[in-house]
């Protein structure tokens, strides 16, 4: 799309268009589309970010009211945003913490919401993400299930990716490949020390130096990029800061920049990521050294702190999750883990040997929050420590996790979390070590990508969010010691999804599905995880005890069969 026609796209997402009837604005709009309104100070500040809070009262027809949080846009202007799920009249009356500021404090007007026409986008018509019933996975507000394929641009509001051109084609290939999701450090970015000049974007750093105030500048670029995002379909995932950065900034400041993120994105259908690796103390400790137990502790429980404040003051109730680490295997990032919908895991970078360490923090959280879905964060970055996690391991992570219970999986590389550039690497960890020079450029073709994006269509054209896994009814299973062997997930009597690490090998003991129903006529076709393509149906025979030897693939690779009754 033209740049010309991309700002005509984004400006559609707001309700541009008021009026004023008998002293009170009135805003038209339709459901889940945000609509924007200003307030005027009639005084000059210093600092008006630190000395006055504002917030809108909004209420619907039936008297229910939640309370907006307005954010400073620079000068004397405050704004509001708001998206309403249903159709209806709903009331704001503004309440300022400067009860004589007559210009912010008890502004009134009527936001009229209309139904959205069958033209509007998935997000618009869909609407944004929730829990399923059953919390084993994630819906539209509509109920629409809803498969979690992220993308990790953690530098992708920085200047490290240029909006809008390079921006675009990126998100353009993820679009193309099937991703559903882009998560993304907002204002605090990992691996550089506060106010590192990579952190920043085209208006500089999003607080200035010392953490003294919020610079409105910065999250005006930001909200371009958070825009395309959602105009191109995809949910943003924000994490609002790297964990490190909290006993930098004190509690209460990070409250006060949560606050001002849920203002100004919390409208928008976002998903919350608190912090990420929320237990990652800053690089002066090395591992086991003095003292950095007890900061962890202490970090933890700061976010702790932190997440009930977003809890509190975020009238949407946007799905909130937080980025554990350094590794998940500590489950308990949080003092209350209550505050979280669902669970991030992080389970490290090493490679093959890392697959093993995954499928155990999966279990592990399934077992230890059974009523939340569990599922990677991050793991193996494509490209990690010299060309490491390749497309075969990025294979075996979705399929293997997916197939384990997890509803979806979250993809990155080496390259485009921290955005090399060409002639222009990111350089070096606060460590001392890069970790790695490969250029976006480069990386963000890497097959991989489009791997994770053909299992994420396998998967669409199937009822994926009742699967359950049922390593039973698969002979071998994987095991935690032996992490080669079949997956098989299944809906009783209609469905069973298997992925084969190894294939089939001719020479190799047959693999058997066990427990096929009896009086069920299945099906059974081999899926390529690499092309998407499918071998031709065959009939499935079992034997009296529910047996059924699996045929032999014509490629010796890994595959994914899909069993289904006719």
């Amino acid at each position: 799309m033209p740049y010309s026609g991309f700002r005509l796209a984004l400006a559609l997402w707001f309700a541009s268009t008021v009026a004023c009837v008998g002293g009170e604005s009135i805003w038209p709009t339709i459901v889940n589309q945000v609509v924007e309104w200003s307030a005027t100070s009639e005084r000059e500040r210093s600092d008006p970010f630190n000395e006055v809070v504002l917030d809108a009262v909004v209420r619907d027809a039936t008297g229910r009211e939640l309370r907006l949080p307005g954010y400073w846009a620079g000068g004397r202007t405050w704004r509001f945003r708001f998206a309403a799920s249903a159709p209806g009249t709903y009331h704001y009356q503004t309440v300022c913490s400067d009860l004589a500021d007559s210009g912010l404090h008890a502004q009134r007007g009527i936001i009229t919401v209309e139904r959205a026409g069958s033209e509007a986008d998935v997000l618009r018509r869909h609407g944004p993400l929730r829990l399923s019933e059953d919390h084993r996975h994630f819906v539209h507000d509509d109920g629409t299930p809803f498969f979690w394929l992220a993308d990790s641009w953690w530098f992708g509001m920085t200047s490290r990716l240029h909006f809008p051109g390079e921006f675009q084609t990126l998100l353009a290939d993820r679009v193309a490949k099937g991703f559903s999701v882009i998560q993304f450090a907002i204002a605090f970015p990992c691996d550089i020390a506060p106010f590192d000049p990579r952190g920043a974007n085209e208006a500089g750093h999003a607080w200035t130096e010392g953490f003294g105030t919020i610079n409105p500048a910065y999250f005006d670029h930001t909200d371009s990029r958070v825009r395309a995002i959602v105009e191109a379909g995809l949910v943003p995932n924000l994490v609002g800061a790297w964990g490190y950065y909290l006993p930098r900034m004190g509690v209460e400041k990070m409250k006060r920049h949560w606050r001002y993120l849920v203002a100004r994105y919390g409208a928008w259908p976002v998903v919350w990521t608190l912090a990420g690796e929320a237990t990652l103390v800053y690089y002066d400790f090395k591992g086991g050294s003095p003292g950095a137990a007890a900061a962890q502790e202490s970090q933890g429980n700061g976010w702790t702190e932190v997440a009930r404040h977003v809890r509190q003051i975020d009238p949407f109730h946007r799905l909130l999750t937080v980025h554990p680490g350094p590794n998940s295997g500590r489950m308990r990032p949080l003092a209350d883990m209550s505050l979280l919908d669902f669970i991030l895991l992080q389970p490290g970078h090493s490679d093959w040997e890392t697959l093993p360490v995954a499928l155990e923090h999966l279990a592990r959280a399934r077992r230890e929050f059974p009523g939340r879905p569990s599922l990677m964060g991050e793991v193996c970055f494509e490209g990690m420590h010299g060309g490491g996690s390749g497309p075969k391991i990025q294979r075996y992570l979705f399929w293997s996790t997916v197939l384990s219970g997890a509803p979806g999986y979250s993809y990155g590389t080496d390259t485009t979390w921290q955005f090399n550039r060409r002639g222009d690497p990111f350089g070096p960890s606060p460590h001392g070590m890069a970790w790695g020079n490969t250029p976006w450029e480069e990386g963000y073709q890497w097959a991989g990508s489009a791997h994770v994006g053909v299992g994420g269509r396998i998967l669409s054209a199937l009822e994926w969010w009742k699967l359950a896994p049922h390593p039973e009814w698969i002979a071998p299973a994987a095991t935690p010691t032996d992490f080669m062997k079949p997956f098989c997930a299944a809906i009783p009597r209609r469905l069973r999804v298997v992925f084969l690490p190894k294939g089939q090998p001719r020479w190799s003991e047959p693999v058997k599905l066990r427990g096929l129903e009896p009086g069920v006529r299945y099906t059974a076709r081999y899926v390529d995880p690499i092309t998407g393509r499918g071998e031709a149906p065959v009939g499935v025979q079992p034997n009296p005890a529910g047996e059924w030897s699996l045929p032999f693939p014509p490629i010796l690779q890994d595959w994914v069969l899909i069993v289904e009754a006719k």
